[in-house]
């Protein structure tokens, strides 16, 4: 812990001129306010206010806010009265040290509550003096530091998902960055101790593979820099696991796959010295395609800029570099901190900062919290998304994210039984794309299951890997129900009853390990049932029975497990494009209907019971079928040729002609065409209706 002269000293050593007398009274009073108090750790718990002080001198903060920082806990957790704060230390410290007691108040608050609130907060803080914001995200990566104390695991894991969800994004948009990275490798650690395990065992190993190599690459880049006439700061780093860790997930690729963890920082004098020495980079080594970045012409919101560039460094090594001068790289460093330093005496947003101006306008125009949320959701987290459950429980999601992302990031359960979605109190599609800020309620029911088309709908690993397991359970259990029922009739066909080790023998002679492999064998149709009927009974299959398993169609269908044989009515002849349901009845195949189909009614009045139906899509490589019109035409020369003419016209393909009436003025004409998709059919009918001879074209 830091000694008192030893924090004053800090203090002195970057600001002459601070307050001495105001950080010693602040000192001795929160040491007496907390008394005997203890952390987590056994520490006192004044360490924890002095070590929070301590993280801000090396931001350069004013005596006011390292006051603050000492004081921040003394009105929340001891007798002190806000009064004797402003008694003794002013209205500026007493203000400040409210605004952050304001903060840790809502922590104490449920989790419902507090997430929703928190956002909240955090931007009337920042907007009224941005002091309170720098000094609790110190507060929270103090208590991150200090995470491992805590006894109760799921305390440990609600701080540190807060951490990730909240402050280490919000300490982000401020441009602390060092801030966040730490913050986001002190949650990981604790949200995924495995992963976070694995990836530091990984670079650990790089270390001692690779010796010196990151201080090699960095002297011969500053050597290079040298002979170009630049004096340049450089130094080098792997990445932190974190970044590595989401670098993983979103690319879908292995550590191994990773080609760019080593990162480079040059800092020279000036603006103009950083382009001059991107230009000697990129002449030395090639560079990346579509990795370079200019953010010093183009800052980022929160005012970072730097330039950044990845090269392939010898040996094929990818390496990203990012230049910028002493002034950025302090701003890079630590954000909005760099502007609020004693120097610059200010706490307020400048010309540089507008955004907090806006958020500033935003908070005296919204009436509501809800409206104060609508209107800021994206001039705080424009590369992420937060939404709220009904209960006020913020849920990140990346962008893109569908109610079906969202349930899953809730629960498994939940996102398994989700049927619907309301968002903002509408009843929306789980196809909807979730705004920032949205309130979602998942609409849910026991009796539902995970669907195949929703692999288009969900972006997030949690969803897609949690709905990828449970088809391939139910593939496997709908492979072995079809093709017990395959089996059965087989077996019906044959000439005489089963011997009681008939299934074992032919198992045998059809190399299959079990029974549910023959089934599945079965359904996939790579066995034919003549082969089976022989290996059952030698001598039974007829020459009518087909040795070989038929070829599986090239038409695909979206809900049909793959490999299990399907074919589409002739009842109604669907195409790509229309809505399709599958039917399959007892010792039958699958049929393929279209949804408006007349005989899919008449079914299910006569054989409910009896007939499963299966909601199916056509697959993305669904292309081609066979589709029947009924074309009325005059009975004149030459009216079905230019029928025929303008099917062709159409790139469509006449596969049959019937005719079925004839009079003295028209004759109707059954015609089966092969058409791409509904698309080309519709419009083929329409230009067929357009023709003088044509009277009339229905789909059949």
């Amino acid at each position: 812990m830091l000694r008192q002269y030893e924090l004053v000293d800090r203090v002195l050593d970057y600001d002459p001129q601070a307050d001495e007398a105001l950080l010693n009274r602040a000192y001795v009073f929160s040491m007496k306010a907390h008394g005997s108090q203890k952390r987590a750790s056994g520490d006192p718990y004044f360490s924890h206010p002095i070590e929070v002080a301590g993280i801000l001198t090396d931001l350069r903060l004013d005596a006011e806010t390292i006051a603050t920082a000492i004081l921040h806990d003394t009105v929340e957790d001891t007798v002190a009265t806000p009064e004797e704060i402003e008694k003794l230390f002013g209205a500026n410290v007493a203000r400040l040290v409210d605004g952050v007691t304001k903060l840790s108040k809502i922590e104490a608050q449920s989790d419902n509550e507090r997430a929703a609130e928190n956002l909240r907060k955090f931007l009337l803080a920042m907007s009224d003096d941005i002091r309170v914001l720098l000094v609790k995200l110190a507060d929270r990566l103090h208590n991150m530091r200090t995470l491992h104390h805590i006894v109760n695991p799921d305390k440990r894991r609600r701080i540190a998902r807060e951490t990730m969800e909240i402050y280490a994004p919000l300490a982000e948009r401020v441009g602390m960055y060092e801030f966040m990275k730490e913050m986001q490798t002190l949650a990981f650690r604790e949200l995924e101790p495995e992963a976070y395990e694995s990836i530091t065992r990984r670079l650990d190993q790089l270390k001692e593979g690779g010796g010196n190599r990151i201080a090699k690459i960095a002297s011969g880049i500053k050597l290079l820099l040298s002979r170009t006439g630049i004096d340049a700061d450089v130094s080098g780093r792997e990445k932190h696991p974190y970044s590595i860790w989401r670098k993983m997930a979103e690319r879908h690729i292995s550590f191994e796959q990773l080609s760019d963890i080593m990162a480079f920082r040059v800092v020279v004098a000036s603006e103009e010295e950083c382009y001059r020495a991107l230009g000697a980079i990129h002449r030395r080594w090639p560079m990346v395609p579509g990795r370079f970045k200019d953010y010093l012409s183009t800052p980022k919101r929160n005012g970072y800029r730097s330039l950044h560039t990845s090269v392939i460094h010898a040996e094929n090594t990818r390496v990203e570099i990012q230049l910028r001068s002493k002034t950025m790289h302090a701003e890079a460093e630590y954000g909005l901190a760099a502007h609020w330093a004693y120097k610059e005496g200010k706490s307020r947003a400048d010309a540089d900062h507008s955004w907090i101006r806006d958020l500033v306008e935003i908070l005296d125009t919204a009436a509501t919290p809800e409206e104060l949320l609508e209107h800021t959701r994206m001039a705080m987290y424009a590369d992420r998304i937060f939404a709220f459950t009904p209960k006020g429980e913020l849920i990140q999601l990346p962008k893109g994210a569908t109610p079906i992302d969202f349930a899953y990031a809730v629960h498994t359960d939940l996102g398994d039984q989700a049927v619907g979605a309301k968002i903002n109190g509408r009843v929306v599609p789980l196809s909807t794309v979730i705004e920032n800020g949205d309130q979602v309620a998942i609409l849910n029911s026991k009796g539902q299951s995970p669907q195949p088309a929703w692999l288009d709908v969900a972006i997030t690993g949690k969803a897609l890997a949690a709905i990828r397991r449970h088809l391939r359970h139910e593939e496997r259990d709908e492979q072995l129900k079809l093709g017990r029922k395959l089996l059965d009739d087989i077996i019906g066909r044959l000439p005489a009853p089963l011997a009681a080790d008939a299934v074992t023998q032919g198992l045998k002679r059809l190399k299959l390990p079990d029974e549910p492999a023959l089934l599945t064998a079965i359904a996939r149709h790579t066995l034919a049932d003549g082969a089976v009927m022989e290996a059952l009974m030698p001598g039974s299959a007829g020459a009518d029975v087909a040795m070989v398993a038929p070829q599986t169609q090239a038409i695909s269908i979206k809900g049909l497990t793959p490999g299990v044989a399907f074919e589409l009515a002739e009842c109604c002849h669907p195409v790509p494009g229309d809505r399709i349901v599958g039917l399959r009845r007892p010792d039958a195949g699958i049929e393929v209907h279209a949804i408006e189909c007349g005989v899919l009614a008449e079914l299910a009045e006569r054989s409910a019971e009896e007939t499963d139906w299966i909601d199916l899509g056509w697959g993305d490589k669904a292309d081609g079928a066979v589709a029947q019109i009924s074309v009325m035409v005059r009975n004149e020369p030459g009216a079905l040729g230019l029928v025929a003419t303008i099917i062709g016209q159409h790139k469509a393909n006449i596969i049959n002609v019937r005719l079925d009436t004839r009079d003295t003025r028209f004759h109707t004409n059954t015609i089966d065409v092969e058409v791409h998709d509904l698309a080309q059919l519709l419009r083929l009918m329409a230009a067929l209706r357009a023709a003088d001879a044509v009277h009339m074209v229905e789909r059949i």
